[in-house]
C-alpha cells in the first residue's frame, strides 16, 4: 500500500509544488492532504513539514503536530541542516530531518525508511539543487531569494532572517540585493508591499484530495 502522506507549509504554492514533485511516485507515496496554516485532518502515515519561510520549526509548532493522533510520523524538510536545528527537531520527536536539496527519488526513499520505523537524517548534495515550487518563481526568484522575500514580507529583520534561514547576515544581504533587482524594487517598504501583492504572506488552505486540483 502507498504511504499516506500530508504535506505542510504556510504557502499553498509550496505544498502544491511538493505534491507535483512526488506525483510520479504515486505507487509509493499517496499525497492525501495539503495543509497551509491548518491542522492535518486525515489519518496519514507521514506528515512532511516543509519549513519554507520558517526554516527552523519551533517547539510550539512541533508539539502541535506531534500531538496530532492522525499523524504517524513527522518529518522536517528544510534548507537549514545545521546540527542544532536537526538535534532540536529530533529531540522534540520528529522521525526524520531531510534536506530540501535531496532529489525526489532520495526524498521518497527517506520517507519510505521513516515509514518502516527508521529515524532518517539526510542532507542533499549541495545548495544549488532546486526542487518543488515557491512564490515568485515566475518572476525569476530562486528558492532562497523567495524564502528571504517571504520573511521580509512577514516583517523580520535581516538578523532574524539569518537566524531563521540558517545563513549568514552577508548571505541574507546578497539574497535581498538580487531579489530586489529581479522584482524591480529598491526599498524594504516597497518590497513588503510587493510581497503582500504577490503571494508572500502566509495563507490558510486545506486540500484533502490533491489529485483533484488543477496542476
Amino acid at each position: 500500500m502507498p504511504i499516506r502522506t500530508a504535506l505542510i507549509n504556510d504557502y499553498p504554492v509550496v505544498v502544491h509544488g511538493l505534491a507535483a514533485l512526488l506525483r510520479r511516485y504515486g505507487d509509493v507515496i499517496e499525497v492525501v492532504e495539503l495543509n497551509a496554516n491548518t491542522t492535518v485532518d486525515e489519518p496519514v502515515d507521514v506528515a512532511l513539514f516543509d519549513t519554507f519561510a520558517m526554516s527552523r520549526p519551533n517547539d510550539v509548532e512541533m508539539k502541535e503536530l506531534l500531538d496530532n493522533q492522525r499523524i504517524g510520523h513527522l518529518v522536517v524538510y528544510s534548507w537549514n541542516t545545521r546540527p542544532p536545528a536537526i538535534d532540536a527537531a529530533l529531540k522534540w520527536g520528529a522521525s526524520g530531518y531531510l534536506s530540501k536539496t535531496l532529489p525526489a527519488s532520495r526524498l521518497v526513499d527517506a520517507l519510505t525508511e521513516v515509514h518502516r520505523g527508521t529515524v532518517v537524517v539526510a542532507a542533499g548534495a549541495d545548495d544549488k539543487t532546486i526542487a518543488g515550487d515557491w512564490p515568485g518563481r515566475e518572476e525569476g526568484l530562486t528558492a532562497r531569494e523567495a524564502e528571504v522575500m517571504a520573511l521580509i514580507t512577514q516583517g523580520l529583520s535581516n538578523k532574524e532572517i539569518a537566524d531563521r534561514a540558517g545563513v549568514s547576515i552577508n548571505s541574507v544581504k546578497s539574497y535581498i540585493r538580487t531579489a530586489y533587482r529581479r522584482i524591480g524594487v529598491t526599498t524594504r517598504p516597497t518590497a513588503i508591499l510587493w510581497g503582500i501583492e504577490n503571494g508572500f504572506a502566509p495563507q490558510r488552505m486545506r486540500v484533502s484530495d490533491p489529485a483533484s486540483q488543477p496542476h
